[in-house]
């Protein structure tokens, strides 16, 4: 008996695109949905998980690696970078060679450079096998999503993609607070090691239960020059935003770095239009509910992630709590995801995604803007208010993004624009982390020097100024050994205060992108193929 099953591809009035409304298996646990349901579930938890469980590692690994504040970005940029620009291209692999063979080379492939990374002794390493990580990830997030669609039946299909939104909501929220244990109670290494095992329980499970399932129209080539052209335009952009500060905003690099990067972007969307078989078919951004969805992903993921990736360092470097407790000070943030993303399954059910996405970008700004007033002396019960209203707010985005977006997508496009809600995230998060972190590193630069000699220190020389803001930047204070005790004290407290300046401004520069969504969000609908996306295979 061959576990391979054909899926016809019928336009949205084809009536013959319905599915049986409640399939069996015909051979024990092979293609049962809820059981297929835990198997993508346990490989994409790993993929969310370590989109920012790491964050809670940035710490150890720049101590314990010698890394600069660059280097700490591109572990995270290498990763979502990796993961945005293969994404629709992994959908396409699945599409043609089937989403059961793509999401168990992504599981083994994570698995083996989650250990690769663990093993490394340089941050040049550990970024290699980090772009490697997001490779392998792109390969099983619309693997995943495409087995859903492919399994369960209409009726059902939304709770499914409710119930997965909901993993990569909780396992995004509770990444640092496993990775504070892990950090604190073994190294930062097992932050990695982690997805070994994990990554063997998905590959097993999905080698006894997943249904291999082919599109009759599968796509028989692949756009290698849009590949390219969107790689290297993302490239020159990330890049240019992350250097700026060492190069300067006002400096020709910068700029020939931008200007590359607008050009290939514009030689993709002509590429594009001219090609048999786009990666990104131009088409799809003619539905306007569908276009903001996408832009409401990106701006949602720009003001999350940017803005997480300083509150680890806050809570760990300026307020001097360990890596468990910082977690553990992020557990609002946690639990109101993981009680907020049902709640908002229900209420975008019955009143559409338009009014939660839009609230919950607004909860979100709010948050974003009360943690711009977080000092060195603020209490945990005061951090705890904006953390869960910031969790509160971000649940209806990562719930609803799939409906909005694939829900308004061609049926024959809708593999594409699952591959687009999650390049849409991870595009916005590695750009949250290089503007954000372009933000804090240009009010270090401005204010540094300002408040040392305010305090009263010695003057620095220009190399020792430059090493002092690199410190500073992620809210160390760089006290050399034999330093007098009233000296350090008024080294901290500049290096704080300074630190704590650039994460208001870039929280405030967060708030601003999070209010922008909330208008974004307004034009959101429920797509016409939301309830018949996919139906169940006949099996």
């Amino acid at each position: 008996m061959t576990s391979q099953t054909t899926i016809s591809a019928t336009g949205p009035g084809d009536k013959a695109a319905a599915a049986p409304s409640d399939p069996t298996p015909s051979a024990g646990l092979r293609g049962h949905p809820w059981f297929t349901l835990i198997t993508v579930a346990v490989g994409v938890m790993m993929v969310a998980l370590d989109g920012t469980i790491v964050a809670i590692a940035n710490p150890a690994i720049q101590k314990d690696l010698g890394a600069s504040f660059a280097d700490v970005q591109w572990i995270t940029n290498g990763y979502f970078l990796a993961l945005a620009v293969s994404l629709i291209t992994a959908g396409k692999l699945g599409d043609r060679f089937g989403h059961r063979q793509t999401f168990l080379i992504g599981v083994s492939g994570f698995a083996l450079a989650s250990g690769a990374i663990g093993l490394s002794h340089s941050i040049a390493f550990v970024v290699t096998f980090r772009v490697l990580q997001g490779l392998f990830g792109a390969l099983l997030m619309p693997a995943a999503l495409g087995l859903l669609r492919a399994t369960f039946p209409a009726e059902k299909l939304n709770m499914a993609i409710g119930l997965w939104g909901m993993v990569i909501g909780a396992s995004t929220a509770g990444g640092p607070i496993l990775g504070g244990v892990l950090v604190e109670h073994v190294n930062w290494q097992s932050v990695f090691f982690i997805n070994v095992p994990v990554g063997a329980i998905a590959l097993v499970l999905g080698l006894l239960i997943l249904r291999d399932h082919r599109a009759e129209n599968a796509p028989r080539s692949f756009d290698v020059l849009g590949i390219a052209l969107l790689s290297g335009a993302m490239f020159c952009l990330v890049w240019a935003l992350i250097k700026a500060p060492t190069w300067g905003w006002g400096s020709a690099t910068t700029w020939t770095f931008l200007a590359v990067s607008v050009l290939g972007f514009a030689l993709f969307a002509f590429w594009e239009q001219r090609v048999k078989e786009p990666l990104i078919p131009l088409g799809l951004f003619r539905s306007v509910p569908l276009s903001a969805g996408v832009v409401l992903m990106v701006l949602m993921a720009i003001a999350f992630m940017g803005g997480l990736f300083f509150v680890t360092f806050y809570l760990q470097n300026v307020h001097g709590m360990s890596p468990i407790d910082a977690g553990l000070h992020l557990l609002p943030l946690t639990g109101m995801m993981i009680v907020g993303s049902p709640l908002a399954g229900a209420a975008i059910t019955k009143l559409g995604p338009r009014i939660p996405l839009a609230g919950g970008m607004a909860a979100t700004a709010i948050a974003m803007y009360g943690m711009s007033t977080l000092t060195s002396d603020t209490g945990s019960a005061i951090m705890s208010i904006w953390f869960a209203l910031l969790g509160f707010g971000l649940a209806p985005v990562m719930v609803g993004a799939t409906e909005v977006i694939v829900g308004n997508a061609p049926m024959e496009l809708s593999g594409v624009a699952g591959g687009l809600q999650q390049a849409a995230m991870q595009i916005g998060g590695s750009l949250g982390t290089a503007v954000l972190g372009a933000v804090m590193a240009s009010r270090v630069d401005s204010d540094l020097a300002g408040n040392w000699a305010d305090a009263g220190l010695p003057k620095l020389t220009r190399p020792q100024l430059d090493a002092t803001a690199e410190a500073v930047q992620v809210g160390v204070a760089p006290i050399a050994p034999g330093t007098p005790e009233t000296v350090a004290a008024k080294i901290t407290q500049v290096a704080h205060d300074t630190f704590i300046s650039g994460m208001s401004l870039a929280c405030l520069v967060a708030a601003g992108v999070a209010v922008v969504a909330v208008f974004v969000a307004l034009l959101t609908k429920r797509g016409e193929n939301a309830e018949a996306g996919a139906g169940a295979a006949h099996i």
